[in-house]
């Protein structure tokens, strides 16, 4: 089975509680608190490795914050590999309202990165063996806005296969320098990409095409929340409409949605099927308050019903 790399440039340490009502001033008494090892590319190393895929987490670690970190993602069982940095990784939190089902996220900024700690990352992902990366998340302060944009070319000069999942001007970077097997962002990322209202499922796939066409990028998955995803790609254009689920926790689903779809296709699954892995394993990461993404049992569940139907 072919092996993956993740890089998380801004991990967390994502704190889930839940509270009976949220509210200004008064203190709030929480319960059902758990920590989990958290970013972009670490709840996707998470998702790959609890189905089997061969996975490296390469991230960076730095503080008190990042020596906890480390024991998280090592009682998890998830190989690793830390970047040390001078400054702090970021501490999380998500709130459950019980009364109204409500969740509030508060997410830190991060770190300051300096130039020798970014670039060592940077080392660290071609140095790897891994035929797939993901890099996924936000860049901390210190990165430049190409950084995701540096990997491409040479990681397609090592025969390898780049997916992206950021946001903002990282994204605009990637998508720009192109080389790129598949990128993930919301529908709302994209918007700001293409800096028009996407109202639909078509829309999207319009704004997509020409990126593809263009061959800057093989796949072009565009999540779309309860509205489901898109997917583009030079074979033609996939829609799903979602899977209709209470929503516990909405943390992780993107995240979820990409190891799925990498899953798949590394199984040798069709981009058809790949697809649906995908929708299916967003929607399981939703099931569950707080931060434990997607279950196995919840995502073969889920694609069973799928491909019934």
């Amino acid at each position: 089975m072919e092996r993956v790399a993740t890089l998380t440039l801004n991990p967390s340490i994502d704190s889930a509680c839940e509270a009976e009502a949220v509210s200004a001033t008064r203190k709030i008494r929480t319960r059902g608190e758990r920590y989990d090892p958290g970013g972009g590319g670490l709840n996707v190393a998470r998702v790959l490795h609890r189905f089997g895929v061969p996975v490296e987490a390469i991230y960076l670690s730095g503080g008190p914050t990042g020596a906890l970190l480390d024991e998280l993602l090592d009682e998890a069982g998830l190989p690793r590999r830390a970047i040390h940095i001078a400054d702090h990784t970021r501490m999380s939190l998500a709130v459950y309202e019980r009364s109204t089902g409500h969740e509030y996220r508060f997410v830190p900024e991060g770190p300051k990165v300096a130039e020798d700690e970014w670039r060592a990352l940077l080392g660290a992902c071609f140095a790897s063996p891994a035929e797939w990366v993901v890099a996924s998340g936000s860049l901390p302060r210190g990165v430049p806005e190409d950084f995701f944009a540096r990997l491409a070319a040479p990681l397609v000069a090592q025969d390898r296969k780049l997916v992206l999942d950021t946001s903002g001007a990282a994204l605009k970077a990637g998508l720009e320098a192109g080389n790129i097997h598949i990128a993930k962002p919301s529908v709302g990322e994209f918007e700001v990409f293409v800096g028009r209202p996407l109202k639909s499922h078509a829309d999207v796939a319009d704004a997509a095409m020409p990126l593809v066409k263009a061959g800057k990028v093989q796949m072009l998955a565009v999540t779309m929340g309860e509205e489901g995803a898109v997917l583009v790609h030079s074979g033609g254009v996939l829609t799903h409409p979602g899977i209709k689920a209470v929503a516990h926790s909405t943390t992780g689903a993107g995240d979820s949605f990409v190891g799925g779809l990498v899953q798949g296709l590394i199984a040798g699954e069709g981009v058809e099927l790949a697809f649906l892995r995908a929708i299916a394993s967003g929607t399981a990461a939703v099931l569950h308050p707080g931060t434990e993404l997607c279950r196995i049992e919840d995502v073969e569940r889920l694609l069973a019903e799928l491909k019934g139907g």
